[in-house]
């Protein structure tokens, strides 16, 4: 990815990212301070501890939602260290929304009295979904933040994961990034060996440039080549998605939010955020060559 790339995705996000992801894009590629992500994410959260007004583009009420707070956690992660307060404030709030066998699902049925995308105001089924409270569970095992939500969850997790036949691609990244952070390593190893089958099975490993497609690749799992995810695709499946992330970034600098859409103002923040994600990949497998200084931690 060449500095005129660089640029052309600057400059998108300049055009047409919230404000949010401007600031994060200036932390992420610019050197930028965290303490303006830090206060505009604030403005998303509510009493409850936890996120809504819209942090998920798809989800413009303002109510919290577990998906939006899942965005949220994601954001903080950036950004160092969480803080305790807005950990346990956001533990706090999943306590009062998560179900009786430990899970959590995507979102309430307050959504459907709220301005938001088709599929979620229409949704009927309010039951856990592995995929979000693993990935949740993950970030609060990355950051220390112990809560009795975060070892129910857990628990919640193991036991799923345990009698797991299959999965789905948005199913697999919560688990992977679970997988990345609980505290019992050989567990997890063992566990990410055993489901090795399965993920690859809802991959597209071969993917071809088409914005009418939405598909999941091997990248939206491994982000970086650290990553636990990244031994269960071989370098050739690396590089060729990667060759596929720098092909499919627009004249304009943006990439496409590859899913229906279904309001124009949605849709550019998805693009925003699909942007950053699609940088950040690139830049972690060394694809960038433009000299990008180190995101700051400023706490």
């Amino acid at each position: 990815m060449t500095w005129d790339s660089l640029r052309a995705a600057e400059h998108f996000t300049m055009r047409n990212a919230r404000l949010i992801d401007r600031h994060r894009f200036a932390h992420l590629f610019q050197n930028g301070s965290t303490e303006p992500i830090r206060s505009a994410l604030s403005a998303y959260r509510n009493l409850d501890g936890g996120y809504g007004n819209g942090l998920d583009p798809d989800l413009r009420g303002h109510s919290s939602q577990p998906v939006a707070t899942k965005i949220a956690l994601r954001y903080l992660d950036d950004l160092g260290p969480v803080p305790i307060s807005l950990g346990t404030g956001i533990c706090r709030y999943l306590t009062t929304v998560t179900n009786p066998d430990g899970g959590l699902p995507p979102v309430r049925p307050n959504v459907r009295h709220t301005e938001s995308a088709p599929w979620w105001q229409h949704r009927d089924d309010f039951t856990s979904d592995l995929g979000l409270t693993a990935l949740i569970a993950g970030y609060l095992h990355k950051h220390n933040i112990s809560h009795p939500w975060r070892d129910n969850a857990t628990a919640y997790c193991w036991k799923r994961l345990s009698s797991l036949h299959w999965t789905n691609p948005h199913e697999a990244i919560g688990v992977c990034t679970f997988l990345q952070h609980v505290p019992d390593r050989q567990r997890a190893i063992d566990t990410i060996n055993r489901l090795h089958p399965m993920i690859r099975a809802v991959l597209d490993t071969h993917p071809t440039p088409d914005p009418r497609k939405h598909v999941h690749t091997p990248l939206d799992l491994a982000t970086d080549p650290g990553h636990i995810a990244r031994p269960l695709f071989t370098d050739a499946e690396i590089q060729r998605n990667l060759d596929c992330f720098e092909r499919t970034q627009r004249p304009d600098g943006g990439w496409d939010a590859t899913w229906q859409p279904w309001d124009t103002a949605a849709t550019l923040e998805r693009e925003g955020m699909r942007t950053i994600q699609r940088l950040r990949v690139l830049s972690a497998y060394g694809r960038v060559n433009a000299y990008l200084p180190p995101p700051r931690h400023d706490r």
